[in-house]
């Protein structure tokens, strides 16, 4: 039985019999305000190659009334069976497919998702359709290949605005009647409906008039800095305009940040939608706003990459992410006018540690990854499909050269428009511009797995003065369970000479670019020099790989990391250490020394946070168990240390304020954050707003603190759904049984809560300071892993399997109890994938605990 699953050979052989037409769907949504179930029309008109054939169309709904192919109505009861509907004996040319069904309201952010605003008591909808949920809301051929035009009707509740793919029209009677649009995947198609608030305004050029839409709730209304988004919108529309060589290709672009989001956004087609927490209820630093700039450039390089022009099958849907990542980074570093020039020191220092930390997982895979069917797909929204292909995007671009690059991807968007394409069409073009035989270069780099790890070789005489300078590269083993062998990639990298000028900063004297491949790659343009105080391998991260400082650079940059110049190479060196500490080559005691003699001299905000994130991690994780207290209260100290030193107002404030509240431990401390709280402790410049107060009260429940009547007293101020998921975080974190069994079984042993409030209690009920009191859930959690994954959503189901895992529990029983579980459960291939995932967490911060233990 194939349940809700498609694999890719039945994909082939739909589309090798089916050309698809045209969709148009009526959607009844007039009852949307009291939820339930909503009637769902689809008629589609399809050519089929061969008389007699039989197929099937996809959906998923609780009841199908009417079935009527080519004027013959099919019993639902006979046709309509796990999430599909049978059609036999097809007319080879035109065939005529009507669909009535019932279809459900979801509270998962997959299908038709159904939220109710608190402040208004008003319901506000939206889509979600990737990677397979069109079929939630209307029937279809849910896979990419099959595109066709779609023409929504909608009938909606009085004075509520309906958006879509195409245009708004002018409603009669409740009724939104939409134009068609161009031929799509259904994954992209939309739908967004409410009493949404909206600014508009336009994108001009040439002549050319885009209208551009921004909606939200009316509660968050207030708080919509609408100017700043439009600002980045236009400039992603000039710079990608210019680069692709081809206009916008849609007829209007909306921006809907909406309720309960579970990604960052998605590439709805003219129509894209966004979490609605980038509207910022609360001072957040400059990092927040370049996060969410790369986001909102991210969807619409998607218009063009994957919505225009779209993978025919999932194996490619990392050419799609990668893509959009990294020409999103790159408009926001070369755009004129850029916030944010230094976007690659963020890309280095939070998308790479990203992928770097996937690609050492056993699941690791190559970056064109084998997506035998739709469960291999929906886990596969990774480090590597985003980052790592990303990653290697650049490469990509500095082995060819960004103008061959772009106009590659001219000639492939002129060629391939509205249609799907393979991974060597792109490449193809790409070979057509730039003259460089790609195959071996895909070869290494798309279909292989693993990091190569970079290190220098330097051999100087008494002088100072280099006598041979070689690059040597090496294939780790991969993780055990991982497919494929190490494979030694061709590399272009830069190599940056770093010295200390008479103010004592670091500054590059010298920049030499050249092509590395094979074990060893001698550098004869720096033999005869003087060597520099700092020599860093893959200066500008031109490449994705491991990068290792030679003894001497690795000396002067412990006591100099803080003083380079520039805020990439700070970054570079920065992911280093992390990569080492997570390795075992590094003490977390010896990094935390490091960052605390660094950090202070680190402008980039963004790379502040990081490495609070970082350290926090390690003393939680990787800190050898007998001095995890001693490091956690120098951290904190010098937390408070840092935020009383911090400019007034400043962003470093701010990150200094929720870094110091995150770990406060001692009476003093916790008084401290009970103080700030309350408005009896002040510090200049720092503004308890909304977002901090429950950061505040988060910490206080969590350390026992704060009880049920300081949470609803805060919920009394904050009414909003924000306010409840934050109080739904603090009553899991109390550090009681009680408050455990409550978040356990609100989560486990129910399946009513939202996504949004789900992740919210498991986020509260996961405290690194409980580890005691959540070991009894480590077997409670193997006995339900896998009924779980079978009985909820997918979405609802991940948060659950990897939110809950026993991760704090590291040791050799909670291996054991894995590797049990593993033995008997025979779980499907995408839960094995998580929960092996989750196990290696536990491998590796054994590893470095010990590490940790022997540094002592």
């Amino acid at each position: 039985m194939p349940g809700t699953n498609l694999t890719r050979e039945e994909a082939q052989q739909r589309a090798r019999l089916l050309t698809v037409d045209a969709y148009e769907i009526e959607l009844d949504l007039s009852g949307a305000q009291e939820g339930g179930t909503y009637r769902s029309v689809t008629t589609v008109r399809f050519d089929a190659a061969e008389s007699g054939a039989e197929s099937f169309i996809d959906l998923v709904a609780p009841t199908v009334h009417d079935v009527v192919l080519n004027g013959d109505a099919l019993d639902p009861n006979e046709v309509f069976k796990d999430s599909r509907i049978a059609l036999p004996g097809l007319l080879a040319g035109r065939n005529e497919l009507r669909v009535v069904a019932d279809c459900a309201y979801t509270n998962t952010g997959e299908g038709l998702h159904r939220f109710v605003d608190p402040v208004d008591q008003q319901a506000y909808l939206y889509t979600q359709f990737e990677v397979p949920d069109a079929r939630r809301v209307y029937a279809s051929f849910e896979q990419p290949d099959l595109k066709g035009t779609f023409q929504f009707t909608v009938t909606a509740p009085e004075g509520w605005t309906v958006i879509s793919n195409s245009p708004a029209p002018e409603p009669k009677d409740n009724v939104w009647r939409f134009e068609p649009t161009p031929r799509l995947s259904t994954y992209v198609t939309a739908l967004i409906a409410g009493p949404y608030h909206s600014v508009h305004s336009s994108y001009e050029k040439d002549g050319r008039s885009v209208p551009l839409g921004i909606y939200c709730r009316p509660s968050l209304a207030e708080y919509l800095d609408s100017d700043a988004i439009f600002e980045v919108t236009r400039q992603g529309f000039e710079w990608f305009e210019e680069k692709f060589d081809y206009a916008y290709p849609f007829a209007k672009y909306d921006q809907l940040f909406v309720p309960e989001f579970n990604a960052g956004a998605m590439e709805n087609a003219g129509a894209v939608t966004i979490r609605d927490q980038y509207v910022f209820r609360s001072k957040v630093t400059d990092a927040a706003y370049e996060a969410r700039a790369e986001t909102i450039l991210h969807e619409l390089a998607h218009m063009w990459f994957g919505d225009l022009v779209t993978m025919e099958w999932w194996n490619d849907l990392w050419l799609n992410e990668s893509f959009a990542t990294y020409t999103s980074v790159a408009c926001q570093a070369h755009a004129p006018g850029s916030r944010w020039p230094h976007a690659w020191t963020s890309f280095a220092n939070s998308m790479k540690t990203w992928a770097y930390r996937q690609d050492q997982l056993p699941s690791t895979h190559p970056i064109m990854a084998e997506i035998n069917d739709l469960d291999d797909v929906l886990v596969n929204f990774d480090g590597i499909t985003y980052a790592k292909g990303a990653s290697v995007l650049k490469q990509l671009v500095a082995y060819v050269g960004m103008d061959e690059f772009f106009s590659g991807v001219q000639a492939y968007f002129k060629r391939h428009a509205y249609k799907n394409t393979r991974l060597s069409d792109l490449l193809g073009a790409l070979e057509e511009t730039s003259g460089r035989d790609l195959k071996t270069w895909s070869k290494k780099w798309l279909e292989t797995a693993g990091i190569n790890v970079l290190r220098p070789e330097i051999e100087t005489d008494a002088t100072g003065t280099v006598t041979s300078f070689a690059v040597r590269q090496e294939a780790p083993a991969l993780p055990p369970g991982a497919k494929g062998e190490p494979t030694l990639r061709p590399h272009r990298i830069a190599i940056g000479l770093y010295n200390l000028n008479a103010t004592g900063k670091l500054i590059r004297s010298e920049r030499i670019e050249l092509d590395v491949d094979g074990e060893l790659t001698q550098v004869e343009q720096l033999i005869g020099a003087k060597r520099s105080a700092v020599i860093l391998l893959n200066d500008d991260d031109l490449t994705y790989a491991k990068v290792r400082l030679d003894p001497d650079s690795l000396a002067v940059v412990t006591e100099h990391l803080g003083d380079f110049a520039e805020s990439l190479p700070r970054a570079l060196c920065w992911a280093s250490a992390w990569d080492m500490v997570r390795d075992g080559e590094l003490a977390t005691r010896d990094y935390l020394s490091l960052v605390l003699s660094g950090i202070a001299k680190e402008s980039d905000i963004g790379v502040v946070q990081s490495l609070h994130r970082q350290v926090k991690l390690a003393l939680d994780l990787y800190a050898a168990p007998d001095w995890r207290e001693t490091g956690l209260a120098k951290w904190t100290e010098a937390t408070l240390d840092h935020l009383r030193a911090a400019a007034p107002g400043s962003d470093h404030q701010l990150a200094w304020a929720r870094a110091f509240t995150a770990t406060a431990r001692t009476d003093a401390q916790l008084d401290l954050v009970s103080g700030l709280l309350e408005g009896t402790e002040t510090i200049e410049g720092l503004a308890i707003d909304t977002e901090l107060r429950w950061a505040l009260l988060e910490r206080l429940a969590a350390t026992g603190r704060a009880d049920e009547a300081a949470i609803a007293a805060e919920l009394e101020r904050d009414k909003t759904s924000a306010g409840e998921r934050h109080a739904a975080t603090a009553r899991a974190a109390r550090p009681t049984p009680q408050a455990k069994a409550e978040a356990w079984a609100s989560v486990v042993e129910s399946d009513k809560l939202p996504n949004a409030v789900q992740e919210a209690v498991i986020g509260g009920f996961v405290q690194t300071d409980q580890r005691e009191l959540l070991a009894p859930y480590t077997e409670k959690y193997f006995a339900v892993a896998k009924d779980t994954w079978n009985s909820r959503s997918h979405e609802m189901a991940q948060q659950i399997v990897v939110g809950l895992y026993p991760a704090l529990q590291v040791s050799q029983s909670t291996l054991d109890a894995t590797d049990a579980w593993l033995a008997s459960a025979e779980p499907t291939a995408a839960l094995r994938r998580l929960m092996t995932e989750s196990r290696a967490g536990i491998e590796r911060a054994l590893r470095a605990q010990a590490a940790d233990a022997a540094a002592s």
